[in-house]
């Protein structure tokens, strides 16, 4: 349902477009220079002035009713929330330790990882485990 009324939207949404290009320049700035025109009581709706109110209008109804639809299928909270609520509260911070500088040599592993073989990632140890001593080169 949601794409559907998202298809129309764009395709309301580029009609909106062309027809306001279409549309004859007035001259000035809101319609100042043309005498008149759209901005007066008296002047007259042309068809393409019709079309851009109507496209105007059913693209605000578009834009409401997937807004909706977007607030009915959220969980109700803010993106905020939910990643606060899926970070560990109990894990300890890990931060890395005062180096040389990036010096050759220099064993730049964290206290506490493990590293794999060849191009495997790094994995941090768990809170739960003790901590290895550190072996130096």
């Amino acid at each position: 349902m949601e794409n559907v009324i998202l298809t129309i939207h764009l395709i309301l949404a580029l009609l909106l477009i062309g027809v306001v290009l279409l549309q004859r320049s007035e001259g000035g700035g809101l319609g100042m220079g043309g005498g008149g025109g759209t901005m007066s009581a008296r002047g007259a709706a042309t068809a393409l002035t019709k079309l851009t109110w109507i496209f105007a209008a059913a693209f605000i109804v578009t834009s409401i009713t997937l807004t909706i639809l977007a607030t009915r299928g959220g969980e109700g909270g803010s993106v905020v929330d939910s990643a606060a609520t899926t970070a560990p509260a109990d894990a300890p911070a890990t931060t890395a330790p005062a180096t040389g500088g990036g010096l050759a040599g220099t064993d730049l592993t964290l206290p506490g990882t493990t590293t794999g073989a060849g191009d495997a990632p790094v994995t941090p140890q768990r809170a739960d485990e003790p901590v290895a001593p550190a072996t130096g080169n």
